[in-house]
């Protein structure tokens, strides 16, 4: 099967979730010895399953921790997708690879800072208690030099308002501010968004 047949195989796959349970094994081999745009893919699709199969997925979680490290931004993009959804699902099975999550925090590429945060929301959603000594850095964040970075960052802001506000409430006022004062609208939207969650 070449890469073109294989890549279409796996979308079908990712339409079909009934199936997924029995072909984690399977994704999980497309993680070696195949193109960039089929690893990225298996990454992806990985982390898709491991949120409603964090069980069977665990296997695989060192193998994409492992990507974190990689000279590919892409593929350290999806690593912190993946470990995000497998993280919200069960936070003790990518917990030894938190730390090294955070480090991509100021990643060069702007992708890669966005996959950050957005794997931090789908965590928080359901263990915040680990991010209470970490909201200043999503601060920084708020004023990224990157606009889509800029309009994910508000979004840690309201998942953490709505779970934990007592450690949100610290940044009503710049997140007001930017609410009312940003040239981005959505910043400002998500800004508000958060403050309303408070």
């Amino acid at each position: 099967m070449n890469d073109k047949e294989l890549y279409r195989e796996m979308g079908t796959l990712t339409k079909r979730k009934e199936d997924w349970q029995g072909n984690i094994a399977y994704v999980g081999s497309l993680l070696e010895k195949h193109s960039p745009k089929i690893t990225a893919k298996a990454l992806w699709l990985l982390g898709e399953m491991g949120l409603l199969y964090p069980e069977e997925t665990a296997l695989y979680v060192e193998k994409i921790a492992s990507f974190l490290d990689s000279q590919e931004d892409l593929f350290r993009e999806r690593a912190l997708n993946a470990l995000g959804r497998i993280g919200r699902a069960r936070f003790e099975t990518v917990k030894p690879y938190w730390d090294k999550m955070f480090g991509l925090a100021t990643d060069d590429n702007p992708r890669v800072r966005l996959a950050f945060i957005w794997a931090s929301e789908n965590i928080a959603t359901n263990t915040p208690d680990v991010y209470e000594f970490h909201l200043p850095l999503f601060a920084e964040l708020l004023h990224d030099t990157d606009d889509k970075v800029r309009m994910e960052a508000p979004e840690m802001f309201r998942v953490m308002g709505k779970r934990r506000p007592q450690w949100v409430i610290p940044y009503m006022e710049e997140l007001q501010w930017l609410a009312e004062n940003d040239a981005n609208p959505v910043v400002r939207i998500h800004c508000a968004g958060a403050i309303r969650m408070i």
